[in-house]
């Protein structure tokens, strides 16, 4: 019995250090990748944070927000949350093309739940007809079923996309809304927007800075709406994160 706790002893550290040696590079989109639904601003901002993500990945079992810069403005969702072990995971012009293209992060480090929300950046920078936000839909449902799959045991939480301060694009969210909805096989739906959509159809003014962008009144309306979930989730570390909310 010695014999094996000294050798655990010496085996665990030594592949602890292997796993911190190692490249990870392979796991971020390269300079090369273009994506073509995010306009000029977006091209150059997904680079430029990519670069980031690289300098500081994610750890094994986190919690993700992955979207877009609705949540990256949020901030430490750490602290917003009172959990340890959350990542924002946030891109500023991003779309659900870019999502796409920098999944294997996400996947490769297994997160115990992921919560998704974009789109609004497809149908704000393309087009607003009915096959273009059929395959803004689709591309949310495979990003949930991505993840899923090459991740069985991550919880997937796809949240509807929320109206903004626009009337020309009330029926196109709320269209791929439907979408996800009506998709749920293998994730949970968080519907954001009935809690964020006024009688017009449109984004609430108090919540927002712009009609697109929130508020902090608004950040505090998404997680009055999703922290009754964290509570089925475990802190795993006892480490104090950062207090800091940007």
């Amino acid at each position: 019995m010695k014999k094996i706790t000294l050798l655990f002893a010496f085996i665990f550290p030594t592949i602890l250090m292997a796993q911190l040696n190692t490249d990870l590079s392979h796991l971020y989109p390269g300079e090369e990748v273009v994506v073509k639904t995010q306009d000029d601003w977006g091209k150059e901002n997904y680079k430029k944070v990519i670069n980031e993500f690289k300098n500081d990945p994610l750890k094994l079992g986190e919690i993700v927000f992955l979207g877009n810069s609705i949540t990256a403005g949020g901030g430490n969702w750490s602290l917003r949350l009172d959990h340890p072990n959350i990542k924002n995971r946030g891109i500023g012009g991003d779309t659900t093309d870019g999502v796409l293209a920098r999944l294997d992060e996400v996947i490769y480090f297994q997160p115990e739940a992921v919560f998704l929300l974009i789109g609004i950046n497809d149908l704000w920078n393309n087009t607003l007809t009915d096959p273009f936000v059929n395959k803004v839909g689709e591309n949310i449902i495979e990003i949930a079923k991505t993840i899923v799959k090459k991740s069985p045991k991550t919880k997937m939480f796809v949240q509807t996309v929320l109206p903004i301060g626009k009337e020309e694009y009330i029926n196109a969210i709320k269209n791929l809304n439907t979408i996800i909805k009506s998709n749920a096989e293998f994730y949970n739906v968080i519907d954001l927007y009935v809690e964020f959509v006024n009688e017009k159809g449109l984004m609430q003014e108090e919540l927002t800075t712009d009609g697109v962008h929130l508020n902090e009144k608004g950040y505090q309306k998404w997680v009055e709406t999703v922290k009754p979930i964290f509570y089925s989730f475990k802190k795993k570390s006892k480490k104090p994160y950062d207090t800091k909310l940007f």
